[in-house]
């Protein structure tokens, strides 16, 4: 039973119940309701090329058609292997459309991870596009027997090709079929599948205990249910907001991948549902960025970390003109307090934040924009979330406020479980239907949550638990700090000791360990202190582009002689 009321109602918009009814559907209902309310209004914008919301529709119930006349059913998923392009909502929307569940493959997947995810989710047709980083690899999970067939999309379609592809037509293979050509040729559908929201929609992968990815089930009610929540607390943050007009269409920048679960349900199935334009774009750059704020008037950005701090170095940020923009908004990683305050004193704009991980498909809390907050804070939990702290040695046990423990969460929007994992899947879902996020956090009297690691992040200095996002917070403070990494390495007096791999901003100079432990000296307590530093040209960064641990982990080991799911912070725009 819920423990209502929750400390974090109170600060909630006036006129928004936590409790506040949801409309819970199916992808289909969604994307069809959409398609027949904003039919002439541009859905996309790729390359100089608008899509139009029934255009889209149209593409859409083909590539359905085309599904189903393969012989895919709810029991068939089909995996998508593509990059920002328009025909990933083509096949999403077209799985969706058929009630086939779809599972996404990330253009960074090494080879043995498309094995991986191929042989575990069963998925044996995978739609590509004819980019030379994607379809050598396709054709070879086909060639090693990962898949039966490989629809490839023709990406000329949409304009000039930023990227060397293969040319289209192909040669004639065995297993390899011309999207384009498959859509046209596609039979008509009279009647659709029957489908209901706890379908399947979505096997999402995302870190596993066991070091491979897992898939985490997304259903149909899932996703919508996150949509609704969301759409819920926008239109309650911004009534609670006068001052600031939106316009009837907005404007968004979706330049953060569809494959990954942020952009998928932030950015795509958010603004279909509400009719907005999304310019997308293939990779971030800033010029492109900037473009897009100033001359087409984007009034959404969604971002991750690494691109506010590439945005926020830029030397002439304060003279551009950002007055389109209405929300811009923080995600996918914990977004450094320094960069945060320097990117709204050079543009007098607050970037939003949030909390949520791919088995929350990912509403999980929002920092609400129209109050002050704690500095530092993830914000507080959306409608219909639950979330409390547990105790590290006891799950079941729910902490008070200000005591640190393990995040839990539920909710209409959180997995029933992993995909061919129930091992996995008892040890995360525990008594009451919770969700173990795997976060180390606190929440404080008023309801708000702060995060201070991840649990497996976690260092284990002299006895003492040291959290290195902290550090890495500090560390973020030092006038010469672009970006910083803070893992832990094994250390022979205090078992692991904290290490910082440090980027510094462009002409800054370099400083010992020692000048930056006098820097940290008021900041740090002596057993977090990091014991070694690194200077890197660049730092590594997952598909999504956030900062990654993965390799600089692997490297320490390998030095050493000797790689749960996946959080992130969200953002609602």
């Amino acid at each position: 039973m819920s423990k209502r009321p929750f400390a974090w109602e109170k600060h909630y918009p006036p006129n928004l119940a936590w409790d506040a009814p949801l409309e819970i559907t199916t992808l289909r209902d969604l994307f069809d309701r959409a398609v027949g309310q904003f039919g002439p209004r541009p859905l996309i914008e790729f390359r100089g090329r608008n899509i139009l919301f029934r255009e889209m529709g149209e593409k859409a119930a083909r590539a359905a058609a085309v599904f189903l006349s393969l012989g895919h059913d709810k029991s068939k998923p089909i995996a998508l292997y593509l990059p920002n392009t328009p025909y990933h909502p083509i096949a999403f929307f077209g799985g969706a459309k058929a009630g086939i569940p779809i599972m996404h493959l990330s253009p960074l997947d090494a080879e043995r991870e498309l094995e991986h995810k191929l042989a575990d989710s069963g998925a044996r047709t995978i739609v590509t596009t004819n980019f030379l980083n994607l379809l050598p690899n396709a054709l070879k999970m086909l060639e090693r027997g990962f898949a039966d067939r490989i629809i490839v999309g023709d990406d000329t379609e949409w304009g000039d090709l930023p990227i060397p592809s293969m040319p289209m037509p192909m040669p004639k293979l065995e297993g390899v079929l011309s999207f384009t050509r498959l859509m046209e040729e596609a039979p008509a559908v009279s009647d659709w599948p029957d489908l209901v929201p706890d379908d399947i929609a979505l096997l999402q992968y995302t870190g596993g205990t066991t070091g491979k990815p897992r898939a985490a089930i997304l259903s149909h009610a899932n996703l919508t249910a996150t949509v609704s929540i969301y759409n819920q607390w926008a239109n309650a943050v911004m009534a609670a907001q006068p001052y600031i007009k939106r316009p009837d269409v907005d404007i968004v920048i979706g330049v953060l991948p569809f494959f990954h679960i942020y952009a998928l349900t932030t950015v795509l199935l958010r603004h279909v549902s509400r009719g907005n334009r999304i310019l997308l774009r293939a990779r971030f750059d800033v010029d492109q960025t900037l473009h897009d704020i100033e001359a087409l008037r984007a009034t959404i950005f969604p971002g991750v970390p690494t691109m506010w701090i590439a945005l926020a170095s830029r030397p002439d940020l304060a003279q551009r003109d950002l007055s389109s923009l209405i929300h811009c908004g923080s995600g996918g990683a914990p977004l450094p307090v320094e960069i945060e305050q320097r990117f709204r004193q050079l543009t007098g704009r607050r970037l939003g934040g949030g909390w949520g991980m791919t088995e929350t498909a990912p509403a999980g809390t929002n920092v609400p924009p129209y109050m002050k907050t704690p500095p530092g804070t993830i914000g507080m939990p959306l409608p219909h979330v639950e979330m409390d702290i547990a105790a590290l040695d006891d799950p079941t046990r729910s902490l008070p406020p200000g005591e640190v423990g393990e995040i839990r969460v539920r909710g209409p929007n959180v997995t029933r479980g992993y995909w061919r994992r129930p091992e996995e899947t008892a040890s995360a879902i525990v008594e009451g239907g919770y969700l173990l996020t795997g976060d180390i956090g606190y929440m404080d009297e008023d309801g708000f949550f702060f995060i201070v690691d991840r649990k497996k992040d976690m260092i284990i200095s002299g006895g003492f638990n040291v959290y290195p996002q902290l550090i890495e917070q500090a560390v973020y403070e030092h006038p010469s700090v672009e970006e910083v990494i803070v893992i832990g390495v094994p250390d022979a007096y205090r078992g692991e000791a904290a290490k910082a791999f440090i980027k510094l901003r462009s002409d800054a100079p370099r400083f010992s360990l020692d000048e930056l432990k006098a820097f940290l000296a008021d900041k740090l307590g002596p057993h977090e202190m990091p014991a070694r530093i690194e200077f890197r040209d660049a730092l590594p960064r997952t598909a999504v582009g956030k900062l990654s641990k993965v390799e600089l982990k692997r490297e320490e080991q390998m030095k050493a002689g000797g790689g749960q799911g996946a959080a992130g912070h969200f953002e609602i725009a």
